[in-house]
């Protein structure tokens, strides 16, 4: 008799095995009804069993609630990968690869009344429509000249009801239940143009080849090889092919492990980084590849960084296939339920087959996947910050691997991970060197700003008089111009002269941060807010001031610089409506705007010709903090800003303002030198044994009580150091960069090695050895992307 291991819906992680009734097709992904206590709830089927002899008869499943499994079996099986790797439960893995809005029954299609003409009538029977009941003359009238023979009751008038039902009876017409899709971009769907395919240079149609001749010698992992029952030499590491060789779950037998080995290099379609400088027009051979594709009876899944991405490259992807419009879905977390439960089961039921979205999208249900797109790879945020902590980028290679899907990973500055895999040989790299409109990258300038305080004798000079007179010269000539600062806000913090006492938030060891527009002190943490004190709270001076700037006074301040410009602002406050930010892109585009002022959502994936100037304000934010990876974001974030320039027919100009003009990141983007930078930033990476060149995992305690969260991480030290693998570096625990937030200490541990498996194997040993108490957390992240 075989059981099911049934996941039950809910916030807490019940897991039950259930009697499988004798007829009923339950397999692993099922959704299913299950008694529970007294009532009926619902769940997924995570594993079906032999059923154990417990002594007591297992309660039978009550019914399936959908006759097809909705996570695919290699959905699952990248799900039971992803718990192993990232050492979260299997459980929570489950409820990313099933959303809310599908696990959740108040949830369904939306339907309205529809009229369809079920027969023509001759025209006798107008005639006489006509004269003795003119409403329903008019009905049959609108649908006979409908292209598609129907209509919404609602636009046939208020009062239609009656005269249908009466056109019903008489065998005319019926009405009919029609699923509405509730479309996330059908605001702009009027807007879009049809477009064709552009010509390609030789650079672009070489790399859409490479790509073509990989989606065409795609293979799934059945057809490849039978599984070998040899034990293998060697284990790929997540950078390679994700870590395909899991390491031992302590929650599974090892019969029950997913060990997916790599295929043969002779047939396997390796990863393929395309690296192209910006403009160089990636997009269109991701568009050109996404038709091939198509054209193959395939599917198309193209990630995106960030959700403010997903509109543009929805339209991009809309015009392209506009005779195919209703083809394109959209996944990301700020959809409504409705919306992210039609969209899912468009995409299930094979209706949509080009799904555009944001990290979670890597989980789409897609059938036969033939293209993956990984778009601006190298951005932090296809980590997940919450469990379960995937890199949504190397979950998008593994499942490539699995669906026997190619996979293309696109960035002008790629992440050093990607490009070490390139180097070793694992990856394929493919170069777009020249710009697409055959314009030369933008020049860049690098000013100073220690000689521009000394000329004003002001501490918080924004403004170098260089950007001040180019930024004339291009309005003058009709030109657009985008200010970058990655800082909202009106001032970074709030501060005495006389005692040097600074408004910190109560709960975090963070500055409260000045905004003028709600004139309020906020956290950029957790929120916090606290009003704006007119003297000093610990010495009651009054000449307490505002030190630093953000968007908001640099707006602030540009408007009284040029009066007669017209300025936006683009950061999280001043993009809190809805589709505020499509809305203000728009009205750039349409040169409704002069100056554009912007955090991080502005530095990458827009195109605007008219701009020809871009100003970094402050090159140093995030240049100086305790994290291996400073420089490579720096460089990143510079390179992307800077390509916002010159990608029409006029030249593009960046200056750089800098407080520390001779640092590596700054000099080697200042020259567009990707390769010069990966070269020394890797030579020290392996020298002080940094990712690419070990797996680096962090372990985090936290708690509302400080004393105990540091003693929690020097007790899980000392078991870690208890037969410590020589491979395994192995840090001290000590506060992290950040050690007070949402009212919780923190403290951290770093640990490296080759091997991901040795890591996960030690550190799940010494957690499992370990009791830890009720008030404190303990957080494992492999691969960590931040270390504050």
């Amino acid at each position: 008799m075989h059981a099911a291991r049934v996941l039950i819906d809910g916030p807490s992680e019940l897991v039950f095995d259930y009697a499988i009734p004798d007829g009923l097709p339950v397999v692993p992904g099922c959704r299913v009804r299950v008694p529970l206590r007294n009532r009926s709830s619902s769940g997924t089927v995570l594993q079906v069993v032999e059923a154990q002899d417990l002594g007591f008869a297992l309660r039978p499943l009550d019914a399936l609630t959908d006759p097809e499994p909705l996570i695919t079996e290699k959905l699952l099986k990248a799900g039971r990968w992803i718990a192993n790797y990232y050492g979260c439960s299997i459980e929570s893995v489950v409820r990313a690869l099933l959303p809310e809005a599908v696990r959740t029954e108040e949830n369904s299609a939306k339907t309205r009344k529809t009229v369809v003409l079920e027969n023509t009538p001759d025209e006798e029977t107008l005639a006489k429509l006509e004269k003795r009941a003119p409403k329903q003359h008019t009905i049959l009238s609108l649908l006979t000249h409908s292209p598609d023979k129907q209509l919404p009751l609602t636009e046939l008038g208020a009062s239609a009801a009656a005269s249908v039902k009466s056109l019903a009876s008489k065998g005319l017409v019926k009405l009919i239940d029609e699923e509405v899709r509730r479309d996330p971009e059908a605001d702009g769907l009027d807007e879009i143009l049809p477009d064709s395919p552009l010509t390609l240079n030789d650079e672009q149609h070489h790399a859409l080849e490479a790509i073509l001749k990989s989606i065409a010698g795609s293979k799934t992992e059945n057809e490849i090889a039978p599984p070998s029952t040899q034990p293998q030499p060697h284990n790929p590491s997540l950078g390679e092919l994700g870590d395909l060789a899991v390491p031992p779950s302590p929650a599974q037998p090892t019969s029950q492990e997913i060990s997916v080995h790599p295929r043969s290099s002779a047939v396997e379609n390796k990863p393929i980084l395309l690296l192209g400088v910006t403009g160089s027009g990636k997009t269109e051979v991701y568009l050109q590849a996404a038709a091939a594709t198509l054209k193959l009876g395939k599917t198309v899944l193209v990630l995106v960084p960030e959700i403010s991405l997903t509109p543009q490259t929805v339209r991009r992807f809309r015009a392209r296939f506009a005779h195919v419009q209703e083809q394109v879905a959209v996944l990301h977390s700020n959809l409504s339920q409705g919306e992210r439960f039609d969209e899912w089961h468009r995409i299930r039921k094979g209706i949509a087959r080009i799904v555009i979205g944001a990290r979670s999208a890597v989980f789409a249900p897609l059938p036969e996947l033939g293209l993956i797109i990984v778009d601006e790879e190298h951005e932090n945020t296809y980590k997940q910050d919450q469990i379960p902590r995937y890199h949504g980028r190397d979950v998008a290679v593994l499942r490539a691997h699995l669906e026997g899907a190619t996979i293309v990973l696109g960035s002008a500055t790629p992440s050093l991970e990607s490009f070490q895999n390139c180097l070793d040989g694992k990856y394929q790299l493919l170069r777009l060197t020249k710009r697409a409109d055959h314009h030369s990258l933008p020049l860049i300038r690098v000013v100073d700003m220690r000689n521009e305080g000394k000329k004003t004798k002001a501490n918080d000079t924004f403004l170098s008089e260089r950007l001040r007179i180019s930024i004339e010269r291009k309005i003058a000539n009709n030109e657009q111009v985008i200010l970058f600062l990655n800082r909202r806000g009106f001032a970074r913090s709030l501060q005495c002269p006389s005692c040097g006492h600074v408004c910190e938030c109560p709960h975090c060891s963070v500055a409260l941060t000045y905004h003028r527009t709600d004139d309020r002190l906020l956290c950029h943490i957790c929120g916090h807010q606290a009003i704006v004190p007119r003297k000093c709270p610990e010495c009651r001076d009054n000449g307490i001031f505002l030190q630093g700037f953000g968007t908001q006074k640099v707006e602030d301040v540009l408007k009284k610089v040029f009066p007669t410009a017209r300025i936006a602002r683009i950061d999280a406050d001043a993009m809190r409506k809805k589709n505020a930010l499509r809305d203000l892109l728009n009205a750039f585009q349409a040169k409704k705007i002069d100056i554009l002022i912007g955090t991080q959502m502005i530095a990458k994936g827009l195109h605007f010709p008219n701009v020809t100037l871009v100003g970094i304000l402050n090159a140093d934010i995030g240049l100086h903090v305790p994290d291996f990876r400073a420089g490579e974001r720096v460089f990143q974030l510079l390179t992307q800003v800077a390509g916002r320039a010159g990608r029409g027919e006029l030249e593009g100009e960046v200056i750089v303002q800098t407080f520390t003009p001779h640092s590596p990141s700054i000099q080697f983007a200042r020259h567009h030198d990707f390769d010069g930078f990966a070269e020394q930033e890797l030579e020290m990476r392996k020298q002080f044994h940094f990712p690419p060149f070990t797996r680096c995992a962090v372990l985090t305690s936290r708690s509302t009580h400080e004393r105990l969260a540091e003693f929690t991480l020097e007790t899980l030290h000392r078991r870690l150091k208890e037969d410590l693998p020589k491979s395994i570096l192995l840090g001290d625990p000590l506060p992290s960069p950040l050690v007070r937030s949402h009212g919780q200490f923190r403290f951290q541990l770093m640990l490296r090695a080759a091997s991901a498996r040795t890591l996960a194997t030690h550190v799940q040993s010494a957690l499992k050895k370990t009791t830890l108490p009720e008030e404190v957390t303990v957080v494992f992240d492999m691969d960590a992307w931040s270390f504050t």
